[in-house]
């Protein structure tokens, strides 16, 4: 992924008023990011533990996807897979649920995603990130293929969004 602005992010976000894209809070460590081994930029706010953000460049453009996640799920004890990125965790998968864009959103219509909880599904994918024993299944897959797979889910779910 290439590196992005704070500008460029927020403009990017489809299912969120621009007085909302303009208030949320970017992460002020945008230059240090490992952008070459992203595949989406992903992050929690940390102002609001319930809130977290994607911006992924699909189809030639830049969307970014406003989501929201319970707290309340975070006991969760047993193993669960990220549906973005194929990684099981142990209390490190979350719903989050997404208002639609356009006039569903308006009117109170939603999507959700099972999703690693600090949405570093690139990392994970990569083997940058460690979830713990057991968390990537054995596969025949290239690392080109897991990414392209992460890259369909993802792309999916924001279809969801959009549609």
């Amino acid at each position: 992924m290439k590196q992005l602005s704070e500008r460029e992010i927020r403009t990017a976000f489809v299912n969120c008023t621009k007085g909302e894209a303009k208030r949320m809070h970017v992460p002020k460590d945008l230059e240090d990011r490992p952008w070459d081994d992203l595949d989406f930029l992903g992050w929690r706010d940390p102002q609001a533990p319930d809130r977290a953000y994607l911006v992924a460049e699909l189809d030639d453009r830049l969307v970014g996807v406003q989501l929201r996640t319970s707290s309340a799920g975070s006991w969760q004890t047993r193993r669960s897979m990220c549906s973005v990125c194929v990684t099981t965790h142990t209390g490190g998968v979350s719903l989050m649920v997404a208002p639609k864009a356009g006039k569903a959103g308006q009117q109170g219509n939603s999507t959700g995603i099972y999703v690693c909880s600090d949405l570093a599904c690139s990392l994970y994918v990569r083997g940058l990130k460690d979830a713990g024993v057991g968390s990537r299944l054995h596969e025949s897959l290239t690392l080109e293929e897991k990414v392209q797979r992460t890259l369909t889910n993802l792309s999916a779910f924001v279809a969801t969004v959009t549609a």
